[in-house]
């Protein structure tokens, strides 16, 4: 953490850090245009903010796009925040969120984490029921074959579509696969009343991709992305707070044997 405190530290680099989160997944020419810095020593900030694992740089095509990680921030919370202020420090920050997200833009939630396991371990807690039963209370059955379709066992509710697919599927590297489907029997589940359902269930189907790569021996750099949401989406909104608790669950499991409680 003494690296977070360094990187936010620099008021050049909080300045990158506050043009991301006005506008997420910019370019490094659109980082320079904005700011009164030069290419260089935006390039330099960048580089510390990575190293630090407060932005979280995605290659699309020949563009590389650079976009806040809340891993560092979520991992302090969890050391210093109580779980009886975390529920005010949350409501503060989902009335930021919904005062500065414009509805014109298509959110992406991207989030990288550092787990100390091997490449093939964090593909089994991925992709195995054994495994992701225990931290996210969810299990797939799938050969796991690029283009194979999916079936979800989301709580104890079974969700099966012809459009639930994987999309991709390199092991130990690289997996990729649609989001489920919004059915009656999960809004039920979760309580949800008509008309959220109704707005989850209007939405298109989003897709999650988990890029996993070696960083040092014995430690691996998981990058998640989930996007192909609609501007203003709601389900952005509760992936987006749900994602870190399920991969903070991931990383205590593989590190001590243990996933967190459940809060979901």
């Amino acid at each position: 953490m003494d690296e977070v405190f360094k990187a936010l530290a620099d008021p050049s680099r909080r300045a990158l850090l506050d043009s991301l989160n006005v506008r997420n997944g910019q370019t490094l020419r659109e980082l320079c245009g904005g700011l009164d810095m030069a290419r260089q020593s935006v390039s330099k900030h960048l580089a510390v903010l990575e190293e630090a694992g407060l932005v979280t740089a995605v290659r699309r095509g020949r563009e590389k796009l650079h976009y806040l990680n809340a891993a560092p921030v979520h991992e302090i919370a969890h050391r210093w925040i109580s779980r009886y202020d975390r529920a005010r420090v949350q409501a503060l920050a989902d009335l930021k969120l919904a005062l500065e997200e414009s509805p014109m833009d298509a959110p992406t939630f991207v989030y990288t984490t550092y787990i100390r396991t091997t490449p093939q371990k964090l593909w089994q807690a991925l992709t195995e029921p054994e495994f992701t039963r225990r931290y996210w209370a969810t299990a797939f059955t799938t050969d796991w074959a690029a283009g194979s379709e999916m079936t979800w066992d989301n709580h104890g509710v079974l969700i099966s579509d012809p459009e639930q697919v994987v999309l991709e599927s390199e092991p130990f590297t690289k997996l990729a696969y649609t989001w489920h489907t919004m059915t009656p029997e999960l809004a039920e589940r979760f309580e949800w009343n008509e008309e959220f359902f109704a707005k989850l269930a209007e939405e298109p189907r989003s897709k999650v991709t988990f890029t996993i790569e070696e960083a040092v021996e014995h430690v691996v750099k998981l990058t998640v992305v989930h996007d192909g949401f609609a501007p203003g989406s709601t389900l952005a909104e509760m992936v987006g707070q749900g994602w870190p608790d399920v991969i903070a669950s991931l990383k205590t499991l593989l590190e001590t044997g243990e996933p967190l409680p459940q809060v979901f």
